[in-house]
């Protein structure tokens, strides 16, 4: 009986690391992710279909204006349409104007769809944001060279896992300035409307935002490992105000001080007063 258990425990774990094993054999986690290239030029004139089938460029498409790309298959189960979604409630809360000071792209990454799956992608995002200019939203579809062409030099890498029958790849959006070179990564399904906000700014060269846009622009670090801004005012506050804490302990130590020592020399000190 015990033999049988053991040889029954025997073929369980040869069984349980046989699907380790496959599991392993493709990682997501490892396959999929960016490379930091900030800075990178990103060629421009690459003629994609858009979701109305029109022959279109990334140039054409900015025309000099800062690009939101979201790397996304146009037909996703999963989180493709959520990170679209997700990228609409960020630019519904901040102050710039889609179509008026930047572009959207949705930015398909498998060759095999076309034109028809952009725009089912897009009209069902339309349904959902009424009230986004039509003509600031833009599907692209293209061969696997110039999918490949973009997002190798954006750092972006995603890969096909023939186990789900689909391509597994992060929820991120880059940002472009007008000239096509990558200025930021903003991370996850919904950005922070404010790191939205900045990079807008940062990416636009000047052209977007007031003073006060770019002076905090001089108040905030850009984190590339969270895709996240950060104050740097608020840390030099928490420095300073550390700082004043410790020199106030100080000086009421050193007043003490001086109190015990002035006690200590006053006449008759230490004599019992009979």
């Amino acid at each position: 009986m015990m033999r049988s258990l053991a040889l029954i425990l025997v073929i369980l774990a040869g069984g349980i690391g046989g699907g380790i094993g496959g599991a392993r054999a493709f990682d997501p986690f490892g396959r999929a992710g960016i490379d930091q290239k900030p800075g990178a030029s990103i060629p421009m004139d690459l003629p994609f279909r858009d979701q109305t089938g029109a022959t279109v460029t990334l140039g054409q498409i900015g025309n000099g204006q800062p690009l939101l790309l979201a790397p996304v298959l146009h037909d996703c189960p999963n989180i493709c349409g959520v990170t679209l979604s997700g990228l609409m409630r960020a630019i519904a809360a901040q102050d710039y104007r889609p179509g008026q000071d930047f572009q959207i792209v949705a930015f398909g990454i498998d060759p095999r769809e076309g034109p028809d799956a952009a725009r089912a992608s897009l009209d069902a995002l339309r349904r959902s944001f009424p009230d986004l200019p039509p003509a600031s939203l833009h599907g692209l579809t293209g061969t696997a060279d110039m999918i490949a062409a973009i997002t190798d030099a954006l750092g972006y890498r995603y890969a096909w896992d023939d186990e789900i029958g689909q391509y597994a790849h992060v929820a991120a959006v880059a940002v472009l300035d007008g000239g096509g070179r990558l200025d930021r990564w903003l991370y996850g399904v919904t950005p922070e409307p404010t790191d939205l906000r900045l990079a807008l700014t940062e990416a636009g060269d000047g052209r977007l935002g007031d003073w006060g846009d770019q002076i905090l622009l001089l108040c905030y670090h850009y984190d590339p490992e969270t895709g996240q801004y950060g104050s740097i005012i608020w840390a030099l506050l928490r420095i300073a105000g550390g700082a004043v804490a410790a020199g106030g302990a100080g000086w009421i130590g050193l007043a003490l001080l001086r109190e015990r020592l002035r006690a200590h020399k006053a006449p008759g000190a230490g004599q019992d007063g009979a």
